[in-house]
This record gives structure tokens, C-alpha cells and sequence, in this order.
């Protein structure tokens, strides 16, 4: 799974697969040039790319490759805190899992447990 971060968004921004299974995926993504936005502070883009990126890589291991694909259909999110470094660390769980759509949830906390942002995304279920 992890070889499959490679030469993409999430490579660039540094985020990195901890853990993953069909009822949860674990990353973490650092808080650094990359990731800033101008003031120097946590860039909600780059929370939201962490957000999707775990919610996708769930619905992914809950389909058959073979048959189907995700992506994802629409993402919302609630930024609660900032950060200027360090690490941050997502953790997403379904919500729902169905044949056409799924909705996975995201937290997005810090070192010490403080909640960053949250997310809700819902992914598309198609043929492949």
C-alpha cells in the first residue's frame, strides 16, 4: 500500500501511511514549508488533501480493485485549530459503506491530541 503514495500529492506534501484496514486508516502528514500557507501557518488545503487521501485510501480497501474504483465526490471540513510545525495526524473511520457511494469520517489532531480539523467525504463507487 505504502508504494502506492509514490510520485503523488500525498508524496509531495509528505504524508505518510501509518495504518490501514477496512475499518481504518491512520497517516501523518508534517507541518512544514510544504504545508504552510503564506502566514506561516497549517494550510487547510493541505489538511483537506490529508483528509481525503485517508478517507480514499479506506474506500479503496473495502472494494475489489478488479471490479471497482473510488474517488472522491465531496469533502467538507471544520478547521478547529492551527499549527506553524510539528505534525499532524488523520484517522479516518466509515460511516457509511455502500454499492454506489461511501462516507468515511476524518479527525486531524496534533501531537498532543488536540483537535485540528474535521472532515466528512464522501466517495463515488464505480466500475473500473
Amino acid at each position: 500500500m505504502k508504494e502506492m503514495l509514490k510520485n503523488t500529492l500525498m508524496e509531495t506534501l509528505g504524508i505518510e501511511l501509518i495504518e490501514a484496514d477496512k475499518e481504518q486508516v491512520r497517516m501523518s502528514m508534517p507541518v512544514d514549508n510544504r504545508t504552510h500557507q503564506p502566514m506561516g501557518f497549517l494550510h487547510g488545503g493541505a489538511n483537506v488533501a490529508l483528509a481525503e487521501s485517508a478517507a480514499s485510501i479506506g474506500g479503496f480497501l473495502n472494494i475489489d480493485p478488479e471490479q471497482q474504483q473510488v474517488f472522491g465526490i465531496e469533502i467538507n471540513a471544520n478547521h478547529i485549530r492551527s499549527k506553524r510545525d510539528g505534525t499532524v495526524y488523520a484517522k479516518a473511520v466509515p460511516v457509511h459503506r455502500g454499492g454506489r457511494t461511501m462516507v468515511w469520517s476524518v479527525e486531524i489532531t496534533d501531537e498532543d491530541g488536540n483537535n485540528l480539523s474535521v472532515s466528512r467525504c464522501t466517495l463515488g463507487v464505480v466500475p473500473a
